[in-house]
């Protein structure tokens, strides 16, 4: 059956693509688009076109199964050139997403009318790509540049309404958008005109391309690596070029990122991250508990931030303190972050009193009463969790989920403090809450299906990147963590630096190495942690011991002279670093960037091979979108067993053997997995543990 129906309405061709679920740009479709654009213009009787779709999207981009096939005719930019070539007037009906291609497509036309529900973007970005069909040239000829160009960076797909503003769209319809788009279609046959997007240079001002250069800077200074940030700039400056040379400047870059490895890491993101939406064992028949109030334990910094993504997403939230004082302190911190939202101009008045009056105050655990989750974020002792969780099983309704935040803890403990622990669950948020994007589901067994099922939904709803992970200490992420902080201690003694250390996971691709984060965090908390749990680190200690708490005290790993953010070296630390060694024995020894950034990342992806055998990820790929959204992975580096692919698993199990050997600890030889995958010739990738 064709997936491009062709009929005749009032002198003009309707062209609708049904290609299920989401009327993808594959060959069959591009050939039925370019065919049907043929018939009409040869058809005497018909005076326009329209491009319409059946289901629920326009068309949401390209057809994922043909990535990596050979092209096959006829070629998005050859289809578009045909579009917009046609000597009749062609009007795409827009109902649904036009993403990507399915925006390019439009862009093609000579009109365009979409419903009031109706989403209009170029997401290439997500994939590690800039458009390639034009869209670079078509979207800044037609709405400016310093207003295409925020589009095309974020990837975002903008409102219906707000395309029109920016004259993207002609006309927004609140029904029949095919009847609207016929009738548009008529009268630019009636008038004789036919608007060429390609030809459109009204938009391309001087105070646009100012504008536009202005926020390219700004972008350029913040692209941390991302290829795809330089080649759109380059692409968008083409536009002050004839339009085909610019479609030929466009169409090197997109040739170029898509052979660019940073590129190809970034669409393994892209689809680990739709992966990572697939639960094991939860089908689409187990359907997510309502959720319309919500109830937030402590109201500290990380609480604050968790009752934010509830009041943000709509959802009441009750924050609950056991004191009035601490409550305060919460409430105004919150107040305090919503106002720099407003003074930055990212959020209006009128929405920080919207979000303020979503959160509602309140001493003692009663008030989690009427709340269909109530999300526990307090300290990190399991007898104070043991404790609210035993309170919330008397006071919260039947059938609520009891979330705990915990970080580190076993959650199976904690649910049984209730006589629900099919309602109990990990929700690890990551701080600060109200912007990090990962979620760490933890699932332990016993919990229910649709519990699950309703965090991952919640999750979506708050903005965040859920993952589903499996119950042990540290989860995912911060076992991970652990063993790369034990690296960074192990480095230190054997005669790196901490500013050599940070400086190599910096110039890899993170935002901060881990003796500056650890000072930003606070050094006093990871000693605690290690006390409770009985471990040593002899530098760590130390620093903690002599009150070096980080930033908050004005050194740590570092000094930080009057409040500073950015630490400079501590001769002290230095010289108590070089004493920890000689006690120990140890001869220091310099080390290269590639030897340090060995020894902190192989640790990581063993764990993360002990984690895979363990079940406690499904896939390698929920670990990579683990640590890009939680952690500050450099995304265009992949992921941590993205990364191991890239090195050679073989290589990276002979480098731990000689870490093993060298520091005398076992827990350094490589996972059985790691060394089992090599010689069966395989990586990560594509390796499945939810089968």
């Amino acid at each position: 059956m064709s997936l491009v129906a062709y009929t005749i309405q009032h002198a003009v061709a309707v062209v609708a693509i049904d290609n299920p679920p989401v009327n993808a740009l594959g060959a069959a479709v591009r050939q039925g688009l370019a065919a049907a654009v043929a018939q009409a213009n040869g058809d005497a009787t018909v005076t326009a076109i329209v491009i319409a779709s059946a289901g629920k999207a326009f068309i949401a981009g390209a057809d994922i199964s043909e990535f990596g096939k050979p092209p096959a005719a006829p070629l998005l930019p050859d289809l578009l050139d045909a579009i917009e070539a046609s000597a009749k007037p062609v009007v795409a009906a827009i109902h649904g997403v036009a993403l990507g291609g399915g925006l390019e497509v439009a862009l093609a036309c000579h009109g365009r009318v979409a419903l009031p529900a109706a989403k209009l973007g170029l997401p290439e970005v997500k994939l590690g790509l800039i458009p390639g069909a034009g869209g670079t040239q078509r979207l800044p000829r037609l709405i400016g540049a310093a207003k295409a160009f925020p589009m095309m960076l974020s990837g975002e797909p903008i409102s219906a309404g707000l395309a029109l503003d920016y004259g993207l769209l002609d006309e927004v319809v609140s029904s029949d958008v095919v009847a609207a788009a016929i009738r548009l279609a008529e009268a630019l046959a009636a008038e004789g005109r036919r608007p060429v997007t390609s030809t459109a240079t009204v938009a391309l001002t001087e105070a646009d391309r100012e504008s536009f250069e202005a926020l390219a800077k700004d972008a350029l200074k913040k692209a941390d690596g991302m290829p795809t940030v330089p080649a759109l700039v380059e692409a968008v400056r083409a536009t002050a070029l004839p339009f085909k040379e610019g479609v030929a400047v466009e169409r090197k870059l997109f040739l170029s990122l898509i052979a660019d490895e940073r590129s190809k890491a970034l669409r393994h993101v892209f689809f680990a991250e739709r992966e990572v939406a697939k639960v094991p064992g939860i089908g689409s028949e187990v359907k997510p508990r309502e959720i319309t109030a919500a109830a937030v334990i402590g109201a500290g910094t990380m609480g604050g931030g968790i009752a934010m993504c509830f009041a943000n997403a709509g959802i009441p939230v009750t924050l609950i303190e056991t004191a009035q004082a601490a409550l305060d302190n919460g409430i105004n911190r919150i107040a305090a972050i919503y106002d720099i939202s407003v003074s930055r101009g990212s959020l209006t008045p009128e929405a920080r009193k919207q979000r303020l009056a979503l959160i509602k105050p309140a001493v003692g655990l009663a008030a989690a009463a009427g709340a269909d989750i109530v999300v526990e974020a307090a300290f990190e002792e399991m007898g104070v969790k043991k404790q609210i969780f035993g309170e919330l099983d008397r006071v919260a309704k039947p059938g609520a989920i009891l979330a705990s935040n915990t970080s580190y803890l076993d959650v199976p403990t904690i649910a049984a403090a209730t006589g629900r622990p099919q309602d109990v669950i990990g929700m690890h948020f990551f701080s600060p809450a109200n912007v990090m994007k990962l979620l760490e589901v933890v699932r332990p067994q016993g919990v229910a299906d649709d519990a699950v099922a309703t965090a991952v939904a919640l999750g979506r709803k708050l903005g965040k990147v859920p993952v589903v992970v499996g119950n042990g200490f540290g989860f995912v992420g911060n076992r991970m963590l652990e063993q790369r902080t034990r690296a960074a201690e192990r480095l230190l003694i054997a005669g790196a630096l901490p500013h050599e250390v940070d400086a190599a996971l910096v110039d890899f691709g993170f935002k901060m190495g881990p003796f500056a984060m650890a000072d930003l965090a606070g050094n006093d908390i990871g000693w605690r942690s290690r006390r409770a749990r009985g471990l040593k680190a002899a530098v760590a200690d130390a620093i903690c011991d002599a009150g070096w708490f980080g930033q908050k005290t004005g050194r740590g790993y570092y000094i930080y002279p009057q409040g500073a953010r950015t630490g400079q070296r501590c001769p002290e630390v230095e010289a108590l670093i070089a004493r920890i060694s000689a006690e120990q024995g140890v001869t220091r020894r310099a080390f290269t960037q590639a030897e340090i950034l060995a020894r902190l990342l192989d640790p990581m992806v063993n764990e993360g091979a002990r984690i895979l055998e363990e079940g406690i990820a499904a896939r390698p790929g929920d670990i990579d979108i683990v640590w890009i959204n939680g952690y500050n992975w450099p995304a265009w580096r992949g992921g941590p067993m993205y990364w191991a692919d890239s090195v050679g698993l073989d290589v990276i199990a002979k480098r731990l053997e000689a870490q093993a050997a060298e520091a005398g600890d076992k827990a350094l030889e490589p996972a059985p997995l790691l060394t089992r995958l090599p010689a069966e010739s395989k990586g990560f990738a594509g390796l499945r543990t939810d089968s």
